[in-house]
């Protein structure tokens, strides 16, 4: 098969190298056709000048320099739309994922005929609170998204090309990839594969950014938050009828003791504190609503570096029907 590897690059100046050097004798093993998109997005340091370097030097890596720092899904999304092989396989810049485990990506994905398969690490290479962070995505997708394989997530991917025609109109700011895999595909699997510790720097995936990140996932792509605030309002209105009645029957009984001021205002909070949860969680929608409105793009290319992709391999959302008997 013929592969892409897409990188997204963020102030890797220094371990770029060495990862290409890993990199291309592997797919050179794996595939006759290959290519590497080195994504840099928005790296204030020499990434770029490194990147591009080394687009200068092979036929087979491309650069692609993004405007401003857009996030790891965005420059995701622009390198996969400049994919021009059957195969698309995601890494990390940081050689926490081996290039030397790629083939055991295309294996299965080959052998077991699925459209995505992730590479699960054997052991969680993260500290407590980042670990603890991720597995919470993980699951905030597979319960309010639907996302079946979420415990399955990963960076570390490999898919067939054509599932990007199902997230071709996806636009933007707050892109999620694995969220759109799951409007394209089922059929996806993982394989264990080991990963190593992060060569230089840290990551910039920190717990705040991950919660972050969450949370554009299920405002941007789920309605739970609707529910929850529905529900919510439907159990403060059940505690509510629960406080009337219990007040009305006091009277009834012959209790006429006017309720203290501590009660009455312990309800205002609660009913307000409801109120208020709900008018958040709309405004959230409506700002993102407008966000769309206002036509934020997911990324922006500022330039591009190395080999000129062939124009019968180029990126063509919508294929030619075939035509039985006519030309294509």
């Amino acid at each position: 098969m013929s592969v892409s590897v897409v990188i997204p690059c963020y102030r890797s100046a220094r371990v770029l190298p060495t990862l290409v050097a890993r990199l291309l004798p592997v797919l050179r093993e794996v595939s006759v056709r290959h290519e590497v998109i080195l994504v840099v997005d928005g790296s204030p340091d020499d990434t770029w000048r490194t990147a591009a370097d080394l687009a200068a030097r092979f036929d087979v890596v491309r650069a692609i320099h993004l405007s401003r720092n857009y996030g790891q899904h965005n420059a995701l999304v622009a390198g996969i739309r400049e994919a021009a092989f059957d195969v698309v396989v995601t890494m990390d810049d940081d050689l926490q994922h081996l290039p030397e485990q790629i083939p055991q990506l295309l294996a299965a994905l080959e052998g077991d005929r699925l459209d995505l398969v992730y590479g699960v690490p054997h052991k969680e290479e993260h500290g407590l609170v980042r670990s603890l962070a991720s597995r919470s995505v993980k699951a905030a997708m597979a319960l309010a998204l639907g996302v079946r394989t979420a415990r399955a997530i990963s960076a570390f991917r490999a898919f067939r090309t054509p599932l990007r025609e199902g997230f071709h109109d996806l636009s933007g700011p707050h892109a999620s990839l694995d969220v759109a895999f799951s409007w394209a595909t089922t059929r996806v699997g993982s394989v264990k594969v080991h990963m190593n510790e992060r060569g230089h720097g840290r990551s910039a995936y920190t717990p705040r950014l991950l919660v972050r990140h969450a949370m554009n996932m299920l405002l941007g792509y789920s309605t739970t938050p609707l529910r929850v605030a529905s529900y919510l309002g439907f159990l403060v209105g059940v505690i509510g009828l629960l406080l009337g009645g219990s007040v009305l029957w006091s009277f009834i009984a012959g209790d006429t003791t006017v309720a203290g001021f501590t009660t009455i205002a312990s309800m205002v909070a609660l009913f307000s504190a409801a109120q208020l949860m709900s008018i958040g969680v709309l405004g959230e929608y409506v700002g993102r609503i407008h966000g769309s409105g206002m036509g934020r793009p997911t990324y922006v290319i500022r330039e591009r570096a190395g080999a000129h992709v062939p124009s019968d391999l180029s990126y063509r959302p919508t294929p030619k029907p075939y035509r039985p008997g006519g030309v294509n």
